[in-house]
């Protein structure tokens, strides 16, 4: 197989009560293991079968897309979260103050585009060509690098992230997803 579940950076149980350790076993263990299924099969004897994940994101469509889009946007997702929380320092903030006002504003803005994306998908803070942050969403397996978009977060809003913590409370889930945002790991994305 080509591409591999990544293990997680932190142990199951390290989003809780945020995220719980079931939460986990089911988004990571299953979704997530099975869109890397799911991509691995698809790309045999395909274009794809030795491309990264940056390239099937930009090039296909389809089944490859949707699979490998999802493997890369969950693999971001959880590398971004497994911190404390609080407020981003330095030349992100910076960017994040220039951009939006002040940090408040900025999750304010952020938490009603993942709060107001109808049906499944993505909420995402990226650079433009222009060093710019903007706020997207995007539905299903959208993902901003097709749109030559840098991402350097993202809150995922599919029912499987948040349901079994929160059920049909999507606000409250991004609500108290800040307090295990790793704001570390977005900088250095930047």
């Amino acid at each position: 197989m080509k591409f591999e579940l990544p293990p997680l950076p932190y142990a199951p149980e390290a989003l809780e009560p945020v995220i719980s350790a079931k939460t986990i076993s089911f988004h990571h263990g299953k979704h997530h293991q099975a869109y890397v299924n799911n991509l691995n099969n698809l790309i045999v004897g395909t274009r794809f079968e030795n491309a990264t994940l940056e390239e099937i994101i930009r090039e296909s469509d389809g089944g490859i897309f949707n699979n490998g889009a999802q493997v890369w946007n969950h693999t971001f997702y959880w590398e971004g979260l497994g911190g404390k929380g609080g407020t981003p320092a330095g030349k992100l903030l910076e960017k994040i103050n220039a951009s939006f006002g002040t940090f408040e504003n900025f999750k304010a803005v952020f938490a009603d585009a993942a709060a107001k994306l109808f049906g499944s998908g993505w909420a995402w803070l990226v650079e433009d060509q222009e060093g710019a942050l903007k706020i997207v969403q995007t539905s299903n397996a959208g993902n901003p690098l097709r749109d030559g978009l840098k991402p350097l977060f993202t809150c995922d809003v599919w029912e499987h992230a948040y349901y079994l913590d929160f059920q049909n409370r999507r606000p409250d889930y991004i609500s108290a997803f800040w307090d295990i945002v790793n704001w570390d790991k977005v900088a250095e994305r930047l």
